[in-house]
C-alpha cells in the first residue's frame, strides 16, 4: 500500500479531544478498535455517480477474528476494501454485506489487524446528555468528546427512515463509519451523516447523526451468512423528497428508477399514497412499506400545475440494481 493510505495527519482541536482521565474504562484501547477504510467501486456499479468511486471513512473492529462495522454507503458495490489500523498496519478487507434499512456495512479483514474488538452495548439504554466519545481512526487526536443531544426521528430524502437516530455534539469532521462509545468502553452506534438542526434557544447547530447498535444486532448474522438481512424486501421508487411548508415535494429522480418510469416529475407534491394522505417524509414512507413488499404497484396522488393526477408506480427491490459482495 503507497503512503497515501495511511491515516492522514489532521488533529481534532486539543480541547474537543476525549480525555483519558475523564472515562472509566481504557479509553486508549478503546480507540485502537477503529480503524480507517478505504473502498474503490467500479464506475459502472449504480451507486458510483452519486456515492462516487472512491470512498475513505471508519469502521470498528466487533469481532476478534477481524470483523468490521461500519456504515454502509462507504462499502456498497465495493470491489476493493483497505483498512489501516492505528499503528499503520494495512490489511485489506471484503464486503460481507450490506443493509439499506439500516445502514449498516459488514467487512472482514482479510489479515490480522492485530487489534482488540470493541464489545457491542446497548444503544436503548443511551440517555440524553450521556457523554460519549465519538472515535475516528487515529486514537485521541481524531476522535471528539461529545454528548447526546437528541433522540429522535430521522427521515432522509433517500428513502431512508429511523424510528429514533441518535444525535450528539459537537460534531466529528469525518463522521464517516465513526464509532459512538459509552461510558462503559462499549460500541452504541455508528456515524452516518453531519447535519445542521435547529435546537430551542441554541439556533442552528451542527450534529452527528448515529445509526444505533441495536440495529444491527438482529441482522449482523445474516450480513456475515448471506450478504444481507433475511427480512422481506421494502417497496423502492427511486425518488428523493423534502418536505416544503406541510407538504411532500418530489425533488428529484433515481435515473432509470420506478418513479421516473412512471412519469413522476421534479416539483409534484404528493398528496396521498394508497389512499391515505401524506404530508412528512416519514409518513410517505410509512404509508408506501405498509403496503407491501417490492414489486407492489404503489398508487400516488399528486398535484402538478394546478391539477391532480392519479399515478401508479410499480415498485422494485433496490438491493436487485447494486452489485452484490463477492468473496475472494
Amino acid at each position: 500500500m503507497s503512503d497515501s493510505m495511511a491515516v492522514s495527519e489532521w488533529k481534532i482541536p486539543k480541547g474537543a479531544q476525549p480525555k483519558p482521565d475523564d472515562y472509566g474504562f481504557d479509553l486508549d484501547r478503546a480507540l485502537s478498535s477503529v480503524v480507517a477504510l478505504s473502498a474503490t467501486v467500479p464506475r459502472d456499479a449504480f451507486t458510483a455517480e452519486t456515492l462516487g468511486t472512491e470512498r475513505a471513512g471508519n469502521a470498528v473492529v466487533i469481532g476478534e477474528t477481524g470483523l468490521v462495522l461500519t456504515i454502509g454507503y462507504l462499502v456498497t458495490e465495493a470491489d476493493a476494501i483497505w483498512l489501516t489500523t492505528n499503528a499503520g498496519r494495512v490489511v485489506a478487507g471484503d464486503v460481507l454485506g450490506y443493509d439499506q434499512e439500516t445502514g449498516f456495512g459488514l467487512v472482514q479483514a482479510l489479515g490480522r489487524l492485530e487489534v482488540p474488538a470493541l464489545p457491542i452495548g446497548s444503544s436503548a439504554g443511551a440517555k440524553l446528555g450521556d457523554e460519549v466519545v465519538v472515535a475516528g481512526a487515529g486514537g485521541r487526536q481524531r476522535s471528539v468528546a461529545a454528548r447526546i443531544v437528541a433522540k429522535q426521528e430521522f427521515a432522509g430524502y433517500w428513502e431512508y427512515l429511523l424510528d429514533e437516530a441518535i444525535f450528539t455534539s459537537p460534531p466529528h469532521p469525518q463522521w464517516g463509519g465513526t464509532a459512538m462509545i459509552g461510558a462503559r468502553g462499549e460500541l452504541l452506534g455508528i456515524g452516518s451523516l453531519q447535519l445542521q438542526q435547529d435546537r430551542p434557544g441554541k439556533g442552528s447547530e451542527n450534529l452527528n447523526l448515529m445509526v444505533p447498535i441495536d440495529l444491527s444486532v438482529p441482522i449482523l448474522n445474516d450480513l456475515r451468512t448471506q450478504g444481507a438481512a433475511r427480512r422481506p424486501p421494502r417497496p423502492w421508487l427511486g425518488l428523493y423528497a423534502t418536505e416544503v411548508e406541510g407538504h411532500v415535494v418530489v425533488a428529484g429522480l433515481t435515473d432509470g428508477g420506478p418513479a421516473e418510469g412512471a412519469g413522476l416529475e421534479m416539483g409534484d407534491i404528493v398528496v396521498a399514497v394508497g389512499g391515505t394522505e401524506v404530508s412528512t417524509l416519514s409518513g410517505l414512507y410509512r404509508t408506501v412499506w405498509s403496503l407491501g413488499e417490492a414489486g407492489i404497484e404503489i398508487p400516488f396522488r399528486i398535484q402538478r400545475g394546478g391539477r391532480t393526477l392519479d399515478v401508479g408506480v410499480t415498485s422494485t427491490d433496490r438491493a436487485k440494481l447494486l452489485r452484490r459482495p463477492v468473496l475472494h
